[in-house]
Formats: structure tokens, C-alpha cells, sequence
């Protein structure tokens, strides 16, 4: 995984926001205690989008909505989430502008751009 994240930060810029922070803490917490610091130094190489505002041309979960409000009012181009289970259907659509994939499908962009 680092090294994959290794790749993300050569080739693109990324953005996150507090509240997919807080998701990511807590799930590491649960199932990798020993990875929380290595999130911290993730962060540092990602913009931090503060206000989440608008509105949603989908319907998700209400804990999924900040997730895709994070990108769309980021301006990112895509949304990498490996949240198969809310996510998954809307795998290679894109919505207001964001496309959504998933770390598998990422990795296979880099495959073909010979990054990987």
C-alpha cells in the first residue's frame, strides 16, 4: 500500500477532508492500530477540503454523502474508495464531475500508463 501510495502522490494531487479523516482513523483504530500514525503522513501530502456544501445528484448514505461532498467541492477529478458496498454501483460513472473507482481500478490505470 505505501508503495501504490507512493505512485498517487508522484502523478496526482490529492485532497481529503476531516471528516474522511475521522473515518479513516476510526477504522484503523478497529482493525490496524499500528497504521494510525502512518495516516498522519498520508495527510501531510493531502489538501484538507474544510467546508462541505451543495447538493448531491445521488442519493448515498448519510454517512457516505461528506465522502462525495469532500470531492465535488474539492474540484477532484476522481473519488478512490474501496467502499465496494455504497460506492460500487456508481464504479467508473462520474457524478458532478468526480468519477468514482476503486484502488483495483486505479491500479490498473497504472498498469496501462506503465507507472506500475
Amino acid at each position: 500500500m505505501h508503495a501504490f501510495l507512493e505512485i498517487i502522490f508522484k502523478h496526482a494531487e490529492c485532497l481529503t477532508n476531516d471528516y474522511a479523516i475521522a473515518e479513516a482513523r476510526r477504522n484503523l483504530e478497529l482493525k490496524f492500530p499500528t497504521q494510525v500514525r502512518e495516516l498522519d503522513s498520508i495527510i501531510k501530502n493531502c489538501e484538507v477540503v474544510r467546508v462541505l456544501v451543495g447538493e448531491l445528484e445521488v442519493e448515498l448514505k448519510s454517512k457516505d454523502v461528506p465522502i462525495l461532498k469532500g470531492a465535488i467541492v474539492g474540484k477532484a477529478t476522481h473519488l478512490l474508495t474501496g467502499d465496494e458496498r455504497d460506492f460500487g454501483k456508481f464504479y467508473g460513472k462520474t457524478i458532478q464531475g468526480v468519477t468514482i473507482i476503486s484502488p483495483r481500478m486505479l491500479a490498473d490505470e497504472f498498469v496501462k500508463r506503465g507507472w506500475l
